[in-house]
């Protein structure tokens, strides 16, 4: 793909050299080969990039929402026409296996985009409340910074609910995964959004993002990563009053009741913890089945676990591709040894890089049976294809253990749908999932406890871009 405008900003509508000259270069991490650089911004560029949106707000925010859903529309034709780039993009930035480069990861971009248009179609904008008007508005310039692990579908639930939302923004996608960013600012180009209401700067968190956080013309951050690095944005917009609406970390628990079809519930459970190569933050990694099942799930999470292929990223069959960098690679081995020091039980996988493989930051799918809640690999959110299987004795004592952590993201539920169903609303998380449903892009998606807080999604995203505007006496 070209990589023409990776060393410029998309800022008030055009294709700018940055005004700071440092450059990262862009690995693709199943080859450890640099493929380009990428332009990383400072302090002037965000602030030129906060004035284009600033700028362009007064008149974007009262066109009619008819007008604003049409700008969507057009980007998300754009979108369509550029859909195998978006993917060739990701495979080569993050590493992510073609197929699910193109299955997953530019699909979730499309579907959301979809999702947000028949959301905003049927939305209440405005609606009477006695004699009062109630009006649902843009509240105003808006920080988006979105993660290296699911680039697109990020993206989306974040630019496609402002947009319509009436809102002008100002998008950081991770500098470790910026490419499908760039492309996603040509795609808006191409498409016809108003200059400034759109602009994209890509840098380090410490370098643009503080800034983009802190600044006193932004109104609203949005901000998907990890908890440490949510804290820190919540501290530097609280000066202004910024809304601050983050989707933080997990450690999802998979409570695998002991009247489900436990050989379907386990495969479909080490499946979803190892999609993406474990890089979701609601990836199910905490497995509770019943104690005297333990030894039959090891036996059926060993064999989910060996049917992974791990190869060349192009190559279609593959269904495991690398983490997406060294530090990612070297924070996945130390917590699978941690696991071996903690006397769990190794059932798959292990320390290294896969046999045969000598080159790219691939791991070993790995699954740890007779682990406990208080291990550090059933506390710390190891993001790579690591999982723990704990054994309980009653479903109470699971539930109460499930509970047990500082996040609240996602749960799974895999078991007869009366049962499932009465211990999703004992779960302390915004997304309870039973037995592996289909992806739900209308459903709220957003997380309880240190996890963050707001909700993405269709009607869910754009309800939090939006400022609620009582006009008292309307109707007298």
């Amino acid at each position: 793909m070209n990589h023409a405008n990776s060393l410029k900003f998309y800022v008030g509508g055009q294709w700018v050299d940055p005004l700071s000259s440092d450059r990262m270069g862009v690995e693709n991490p199943a080859t450890e080969e640099i493929v380009c650089e990428v332009a990383l911004g400072g302090e002037a560029d965000a602030d030129r990039a906060v004035m284009a949106a600033r700028a362009a707000f007064a008149g974007w925010t009262v066109r009619p929402v008819a007008e604003r859903i049409a700008v969507l529309k057009r980007v998300l034709e754009v979108y369509n026409d550029r859909y195998e780039d978006f993917a060739q993009a990701m495979a080569v930035e993050m590493g992510a296996p073609i197929e699910w480069a193109r299955g997953a990861q530019a699909w979730a971009g499309q579907v959301h985009i979809e999702a947000t248009i028949k959301a905003a179609e049927s939305f209440h904008w405005e609606e009477m409340r006695g004699t009062t008007k109630i009006i649902r508005e843009g509240i105003g310039v808006c920080t988006l910074i979105t993660p290296w692990n699911w680039p697109m579908n990020q993206i989306a639930c974040k630019v496609a609910p402002a947009l319509v939302a009436g809102c002008t923004m100002v998008l950081k996608p991770s500098e470790i995964a910026p490419l499908s960013g760039v492309l996603f600012a040509e795609v808006c180009d191409a498409a016809g959004v108003p200059p400034g209401v759109f602009n994209l700067i890509n840098g380090t968190g410490p370098g643009v993002g503080a800034r983009l956080t802190s600044h006193p013309e932004v109104d609203m951050v949005s901000f998907t990563g990890s908890t440490r690095a949510g804290t820190a944005v919540a501290a530097a917009a609280a000066p202004t009053v910024k809304r601050v609406a983050q989707e933080l970390g997990g450690k999802s628990p998979n409570i695998i009741l002991p009247t489900a079809d436990l050989a379907a519930a386990v495969k479909a459970g080490v499946e979803g913890c190892f999609g993406n190569t474990g890089q979701s933050c609601d990836a199910p990694t905490r497995m509770f089945v019943h104690r005297d099942q333990h030894d039959r799930a090891l036996v059926h999470a060993k064999e989910a676990a060996d049917a992974v292929v791990i190869g060349d990223t192009q190559d279609v069959a593959t269904t495991m591709g690398p983490l997406v960098s060294k530090m990612q690679f070297d924070k996945v081995q130390a917590m699978i040894q941690a696991g071996i020091d903690e006397g769990a039980t190794l059932v798959a996988g292990g320390i290294g890089r896969p046999a045969g493989v000598n080159r790219g930051w691939y791991v070993r799918p790995t699954v740890f049976g007779n682990v406990t809640n208080d291990m550090v690999i059933a506390r710390e959110e190891i993001f790579g294809p690591v999982l723990s299987i704990i054994p309980y004795d009653t479903v109470d004592e699971a539930v109460a253990a499930a509970n047990d952590t500082p996040y609240g993201l996602a749960a799974y539920v895999a078991g007869p749908i009366a049962e499932a169903r009465a211990v999703a609303r004992r779960l302390r998380a915004g997304m309870v999932n039973l037995n592996y449903p289909a992806w739900d892009t209308f459903a709220p998606f957003g997380g309880y406890k240190q996890s963050g807080n707001g909700r993405e999604y269709a009607d869910w995203g754009i309800h939090d871009f939006c400022e609620v505007k009582g006009v008292v006496g309307w109707g007298e």
